[in-house]
């Protein structure tokens, strides 16, 4: 089975942000996806849909993202606006409580998505009712689960990203560690770096933003910096012993060469 995750794409009602053209680098994921993915099942995109939450940024992105040749959910990040979210993305999916978490099931397992938006906060949450809410889903689920959040649980050692980590981690562990075994994956955005590894024996990834990057400032009390390294979305493979992730640099798709290995010069 395989699947595309995509992040933190920003998008603007201008299409512009940083003097970046983050409406051509969501059209641009879209083609290359389409180009070479288009057997995926689904993508997830794991928040932060639009930078200031702006009518007409939500109206670009479902324009955009209807032409994927494969079924789209989106999910809600800190710079969302709540309601203007559900307006401009009438199919976004929610628990029918005005919150941005759902269940998508098939043939590989549970794919779980929740809502970490937390209001005046760039920091996230996950309140009282959506954790029953999870703590159902996981209980319901029969096989594996793959879990989906924007802000991710554990420390990253880019300190100004910790402090606008998921802040009630701890209870989220908790709720986990009683459904031991069952998440085989967590998936997640806010980064805007790739970063991969493993929280509580969980296997963790989240892919580089289809915006701007953040600079790695490793154990070191600086506010974020941005950087305009090139984006990328991932590639998920999963199988009944693997989920293999390619995170694919989509924008650099055309320095591709084949070579001659006995000589080690690119073939004529």
């Amino acid at each position: 089975m395989k699947f595309i995750h995509l992040t933190d794409p920003h998008i603007t009602a201008s299409g512009s942000l940083f003097e970046i053209d983050v409406d051509a680098r969501l059209r641009d994921a879209v083609a290359s996806i389409n180009t070479h993915h288009s057997d995926a099942a689904f993508a997830m995109i794991t928040g932060d849909i639009a930078h200031w939450g702006e009518a007409g940024a939500y109206a670009r992105v479902q324009e955009i993202l209807s032409d994927l040749k494969m079924p789209w959910y989106p999910m809600i990040g800190n710079h969302d606006i709540r309601d203007a979210y559900f307006t401009g993305l009438p199919d976004a999916k929610s628990n029918g409580a005005g919150q941005a978490c759902f269940v998508v099931n098939n043939d590989a397992g549970a794919f779980i998505a929740l809502d970490t938006l937390t209001e005046g906060t760039h920091a996230g949450q996950i309140d009282a009712a959506q954790m029953q809410w999870l703590d159902n889903a996981l209980s319901q689920a029969s096989g594996s689960v793959f879990l989906f959040m924007h802000h991710p649980p554990m420390l990253s050692g880019i300190q100004a990203l910790d402090n606008i980590r998921l802040q009630n981690s701890d209870e989220l562990w908790a709720l986990l560690s009683r459904h031991s075994g069952k998440v085989r994956h967590l998936f997640f955005g806010h980064m805007h770096r790739s970063f991969h590894g493993s929280w509580n024996g969980i296997p963790f990834s989240t892919v580089k933003s289809i915006a701007h990057q953040v600079v790695a400032d490793i154990n070191q009390d600086k506010p974020l910096v941005s950087s305009r390294e090139m984006p990328a979305y991932a590639v998920v493979l999963i199988s009944s012993d693997t989920v293999a992730i390619h995170d694919i640099s989509y924008l650099e798709e055309h320095t591709a060469f084949a070579y001659d290995r006995e000589n080690g010069r690119p073939e004529e």
